[in-house]
């Protein structure tokens, strides 16, 4: 059973201070879990973790999972500014994107990061615009259906990223002839993964893939980069993915396909999001109405503008409700936001304890994907976030918006003065 990391006492303290609803983050819980990741990976002399910033694109989340030895992922131009204010620097930065703006690209070249190309026609773009780096990496898809056993996990085939495996053959040759000296492989098969299994196999395709490279190209390989993919148990009967059982898949892998080889000196990185932080974030909101029609409502302070994910996926987070974890959840209700769409629900059918109007819920594993995904529907606005520090104080890392910062950007923003003062 799931629970929250925060007492009903301690929401209450909070709440004078910081109105619902709020995002809060668990420091002690992210260190622990970034911690236990590399004790997973201490196999491997050159892992690291570089954070997908837009699971939780925070400069004090970066920060502390820069003092555990974390690097970062970006995909945009404000991710590569972030990551560079906050002092990761040159090759503590991954760059992977798609689509990708020049000035994206320019930024990406500047930083000295390291930069994932997604397509077979990048390379002569990425040549033309700034030149080909000597450390470079590339991105695969093998197509077809992703499987491990007879289960089918994510569809590559239909997915926009990454280099046939013709395509990243021809294009390491490329690439080399342009100087470019040490190569790096990338690939993400697949989401939200809850089986120890998913990067073992994974890491098998890619390391069968770095011998092959290595022979019909000859290029130096250094690194192979798992991306993300692994997931959190947001049901409450599921069991979690557990980091250590999959390190050592990884390792047995290594050892079966690419020590052989002459590759023991691969570096393997990671590019997790949700695993490192979804577990740690909670969003903490009221119970402020009550409708009883067809079905029992109870609406809350927050709403899809918080977190999307169970209007845009369907997805399934846990539901808390302060002071009455151990009463029997003998209530069927969906609980809902105001915004002006019947998907703006956090639960549909849910067996609850009685909720009470003033009653505090927490919604679990929204430290990843949960504000990061906010919008402005509707007017909302965007809620503060909060850090549970280590010592038990209460830091704000982002204060709430205000209607003077959703009218900023107005060139008539004057006429809003008398609500914006």
């Amino acid at each position: 059973m799931k629970r929250p990391f925060i007492t009903k006492q301690q929401a209450e303290k909070i709440i004078e201070k910081y109105p619902t609803p709020f995002h809060i983050y668990d420091e002690k819980g992210i260190r622990e879990n970034a911690r236990n990741l590399y004790k997973a990976f201490s196999w491997n002399k050159g892992f690291k973790e570089y954070f997908a910033v837009k699971a939780t694109p925070n400069p004090f989340i970066l920060k502390i999972l820069q003092e555990e030895g974390c690097g970062t992922d970006c995909s945009s131009l404000t991710e590569l500014m972030m990551s560079d204010v906050c002092g990761f620097k040159g090759h503590d930065i991954m760059f992977s994107s798609n689509v990708t703006p020049e000035a994206d690209m320019k930024l990406a070249y500047e930083l000295g990061a390291i930069i994932n190309l997604d397509d077979f026609t990048h390379i002569e773009w990425l040549d033309k615009l700034c030149g080909i780096p000597e450390t470079i990496c590339c991105r695969y898809n093998p197509g077809g259906h992703f499987k491990i056993e007879n289960q089918i996990m994510d569809n590559p085939g239909e997915a926009k990223y990454g280099f046939t495996k013709e395509q990243i053959i021809e294009g390491y040759k490329i690439l080399k002839k342009k100087g470019a000296k040490y190569f790096g492989i990338h690939a993400f098969l697949a989401s939200n993964t809850v089986t120890n299994d998913y990067y073992p196999n994974l890491a098998a395709t890619l390391f069968e893939l770095a011998v092959e490279l290595k022979e019909k190209t000859g290029c130096d390989i250094r690194f192979i980069n798992l991306s993300g993919g692994v997931g959190v148990n947001y049901l409450p009967d599921q069991p979690a993915n557990d980091i250590f059982a999959i390190g050592e898949g990884v390792r047995q892998a290594y050892e079966r396909i690419l020590v052989p080889n002459g590759m023991g000196d691969v570096a393997i990185f990671t590019e997790l999001g949700r695993f490192m932080l979804a577990p740690y974030g909670h969003l903490v909101t009221k119970a402020v109405h009550e409708k009883h029609t067809y079905k029992e409502y109870i609406g809350v302070d927050a709403c899809a503008a918080n977190l999307m994910r169970p209007a845009m996926y369907g997805s399934y987070h846990h539901i808390t409700v302060l002071g009455k974890e151990d009463a029997p959840c003998d209530h069927k209700y969906d609980v809902t936001g105001g915004l002006c769409e019947n998907n703006d629900k956090f639960a549909i059918d849910r067996m609850l304890p009685k909720i009470d109007i003033g009653d505090i819920l927490v919604i679990h594993d929204t430290g990843a994907h949960g504000f990061s995904m906010g919008y402005n529907y509707n007017g909302k606005l965007r809620s503060a976030e909060l850090l549970l520090k280590e010592d038990g104080s209460v830091e704000m890392i982002r204060r709430a918006e205000t209607p003077a910062d959703y009218f900023a950007t107005f060139d008539f923003t004057h006429l809003f003065d008398k609500y914006c003062k």
